[in-house]
């Protein structure tokens, strides 16, 4: 499943204190070997990023003098300038509150280092040198630098009126209150092409977000290569990954640098700029999403401590305090210098969209493949469960509704696939109380036309009776009226499907599940339940993808299954015979409890925040107060309703939620919701 984004308005109640930094990458415009000039050009990209409300900025590597300077960065006059350069973008940005790389020759005891010298308040943190220096093809860069000193070899080097580290074995760790778990790491160029990159052991060590200064020139097929490398490391490493390229400025002797830069998260590439341009791209990354990531993933390996209490780990660890999520300091100083920037203050929001649907792929080409995949991982599921037992039937109850829809076409692929004959499924019919025309038709028209077998059996009398044995007086529709309809059609599926040795398959899907909206041992129960991780989002887009598939006939009755009120049809229709129960305004908008679903499930995020990211995704179509209630509603029920889910049936995984309690989803059923709810409370 997905987590694709579409653009969304902004709301008015931020997420500052939800654990998103905003993090930049920039390509300044150089001129080779001019220091003075790339500096300034450094200094407005550094004050740019602070007045859009950036907190960590990677620039690219050798910025001060230019990455093909060649036998330049042996020249004195060259090197004493970066050292000065370095002081003076010190002192200018003493009152931004970011930290930024910025990368320049240094040269120290007969060796000469590629490094990124890492500033924050006007004080050097320290010099990460490059560890890999690339000497094949176009590069020569061991004809000038000396490969990084090891982890026990760092060196202690005076420059810029300042002493700091020189290694590439350092980490820099936040000391701003709130922000305890942000670890920066850095890294240059050819260190992340490597087979062995330092950012992985940087993970290890607690690095969550990594700034990759470098400088790589633009061939044919490089920049796919480039994304995707990129997009992996952050996937593999469950950090931020910020890439800054060289670009305009670098001499074109030989080659051409396009300064591309990226930033990824997790996998997702968040912001690019374009190819040849001197831009900046500029992204918000959740750090309390990787972290979630990290910590459900039992092969990510922390350091564990010996027995002095000291981290196993190669790295030496430097503080720096900044108040990562936003603070405005140094944005006044440069607002008329920079009226043309998008210029933040106190009330800075995140600039990060939530997509309303993260179940669902945004473009439609995705949205195809992915419904192509979940139905052959549904049919998949069911041909190999009977396969395995031998059973060549199945056994349906067909409402006309959405869910009982798919599930019959998930039956006829799987049938399809072993080459059993369709008759061989039969879907039942079994009008009730609360059955309409329009679902009653739909349903016998949908299996004429997939060729499938079709029964009407009536509850009505089976039900009455029932009724009359436990005393109940069939005008109160009260739960019981409904739950008996829902369990005497269960007992005609199980004991038709034991009548033709076959199997009965379940109907419903995740957002029922998650919400309990099932009638224990009704509808809760089958032989297989091929919905069971499929949610109400991700339902109407696959029965739409069928529609197109098949056409004709059978597209006209999805169709219209697609536009009739989802609903279980338990309670008698309306004077006109139209669906009296409509489940969304019993329970709430799937499209709602899919999102809070998905966040909780997926990242663990607490209430408030999906409250506050809900609010911006869902602006100008659900109002605060409705965000609200619903979001009560879903906690309430979830934890309440976890006794149905923990003896499912069996049922296929096809996304990255499910809630089976055999693998994804282990909770217990009397766990209290108390906690939850009453940080709800307070955003009431």
């Amino acid at each position: 499943m997905s987590d694709c984004m579409d653009v969304m308005l902004m709301a008015s109640e931020d997420l500052r204190g939800d654990g998103f930094l905003r993090v930049a990458a920039a390509t300044p415009h150089i001129r080779v070997a001019d220091v003075a000039a790339n500096t300034e050009a450094v200094l407005a990209c550094v004050r740019r990023a602070a007045a859009r409300g950036v907190r960590a900025l990677a620039l690219p590597e050798l910025c001060l003098t230019g990455y093909t300077c060649a036998d330049l960065f042996f020249d004195r006059t060259l090197l004493r300038a970066c050292e000065h350069a370095l002081e003076y973008l010190l002192d200018e940005t003493r009152d931004l509150g970011l930290l930024f790389t910025v990368g320049l020759p240094v040269a120290r005891e007969g060796a000469l280092y590629n490094c990124a010298a890492v500033c924050c308040r006007g004080a050097l943190l320290g010099l990460v040198a490059k560890a890999n220096l690339p000497n094949y093809g176009e590069f020569y860069e061991r004809r000038w630098f000396t490969p990084a000193p090891g982890p026990s070899d760092a060196l202690m080097v005076d420059i810029a009126g300042q002493t700091a580290p020189l290694s590439s074995h350092m980490l820099f760790r936040c000391v701003d209150e709130g922000a305890e778990d942000l670890a920066v790491g850095v890294e240059i160029c050819e260190d992340l092409w490597v087979a062995d990159p330092p950012s992985v052991r940087m993970a290890r060590a607690g690095a969550t977000v990594m700034l990759n200064c470098s400088a790589s020139d633009e061939i044919i097929g490089k920049q796919a290569y480039r994304h995707g490398l990129v997009s992996s490391q952050s996937a593999r490493l469950y950090c931020a990954y910020a890439y800054a390229d060289a670009g305009e400025g670098e001499s074109t002797t030989d080659l051409v640098f396009a300064g591309e830069n990226l930033i990824a998260e997790n996998g997702s590439l968040l912001a690019r700029t374009d190819l040849f341009t001197c831009d900046m791209a500029v992204a918000d990354v959740d750090i309390d999403r990787l972290l979630a990531e990290r910590r459900r993933s039992t092969t990510w390996v922390q350091p564990v401590p010996d027995e002095r209490g000291v981290l196993d780990v190669e790295f030496s660890f430097t503080d720096f305090d900044v108040e990562v999520f936003f603070d405005d300091d140094g944005i006044d100083a440069f607002e008329d210098e920079l009226a043309e920037e998008p210029v933040m203050r106190s009330a800075l929001e995140i600039d990060r969209v939530f997509p309303r649907t993260p179940f669902v792929p945004v473009d439609a080409g995705d949205l195809a493949e992915r419904c192509e995949e979940i139905f052959n991982l549904q049919a998949s599921g069911l041909a190999t469960r009977l396969a395995h037992t031998g059973t060549r039937r199945a056994v349906i109850g067909l409402s006309g509704g959405l869910d009982s829809t798919l599930a019959l076409l998930v039956t006829v692929r799987a049938f399809d696939a072993l080459c059993y004959d369709r008759v061989d499924i039969t879907a039942v019919s079994m009008p009730g109380f609360g059955t309409t025309a329009r679902t009653k038709s739909n349903a016998e028209s949908l299996a004429e036309q997939l060729g499938v077998s079709f029964r009407e059996i009536s509850i009505h009398a089976a039900v009455e009776q029932h009724f009359r044995d436990i005393d109940h007086d069939p005008a109160v529709t009260d739960v019981t009226y409904e739950n008996s309809q829902a369990r005497e059609r269960t007992q005609i599926l199980m004991d038709l499907a034991n009548s033709q040795g076959g199997f009965v398959i379940g109907t419903g899907d995740l957002s029922e599940l998650a919400l309990g909206w099932a009638t224990y041992n009704g509808d809760h129960m089958s032989m297989y339940a091929v919905n069971a991780s499929v949610p109400k989002t991700l339902v109407r887009h696959l029965v739409r993808y069928a529609a197109t598939l098949f056409g004709g006939d059978i597209e006209r009755v999805l169709l219209d299954v697609l536009d009739t009120p989802v609903s279980p049809e338990l309670l008698p229709p309306t004077g006109d015979g139209q669906i009296a129960q409509k489940t969304e305004d019993l329970v709430g908008p799937y499209e709602l409890h899919d999102y809070f679903l998905y966040h909780l499930l997926r990242f663990g995020f607490a209430p408030s925040k999906i409250f506050r990211m809900a609010l911006r995704s869902f602006e100008g179509a659900f109002d605060r107060e409705t965000i609200l209630a619903w979001l009560r509603v879903f906690y309430r029920r979830f934890f309440a309703q976890q006794f149905k889910r923990s003896c499912l049936p069996d049922g296929p995984k096809v996304g990255s939620v499910t809630l089976s309690p055999r693998g994804d989803w282990r909770m217990p059923s009397d766990a209290a919701a108390a906690l939850w709810l009453s940080e709800i409370d307070t955003l009431s």
